[in-house]
């Protein structure tokens, strides 16, 4: 099959899949005229490449799991490789990592907004507001 059916049948696009070419990922033989041609074994290669990718692998993982023997069957039915579930550990760890520290930065942003916030509001306003929350809090309590 040619690049395009190969594209339409995975759901990515064409530069997608001659990306996982330049990668190392997928390899197609190519016919007389110089087309890229794809066999059913490809088709099911690149399946398991879009869907590591989509789920967040970077394309040195895939290569891994490439290495290991792990993309010549579906993903969904093949018994998993050993080296599979390291690498998708790994992978979460790194995001849960990355994920913290994002999470650390946003807040720091909110906190400093805040602050900004309040720094630039005029003084009959932030009088007013503290006025406000203090009537609330006595209006509450009493």
């Amino acid at each position: 099959m040619r690049i395009g059916e190969l594209a339409e049948r995975i759901g990515a696009s064409t530069r997608s899949l001659r990306y996982y070419e330049e990668q190392g990922l997928l390899s197609p033989s190519r016919d007389s005229n110089g087309y890229r041609d794809y066999d059913e074994a490809a088709l099911v290669r690149a399946r398991n490449i879009k869907e590591l990718l989509d789920v967040g692998l970077t394309t040195d993982d895939v290569l891994r799991y490439a290495e290991l023997g792990c993309l010549e069957r579906p993903l969904t039915t093949a018994p998993r490789c050993r080296g599979e579930l390291n690498t998708a550990r790994e992978r979460l760890e790194s995001l849960d990592r990355r994920i913290s520290r994002l999470q650390e930065v946003r807040d720091r942003l909110a906190q400093h907004s805040g602050e900004l916030e309040a720094s630039m509001a005029p003084a009959g306003a932030r009088y007013t507001a503290t006025s406000r929350t203090r009537r609330d809090q006595d209006g509450a309590s009493g």
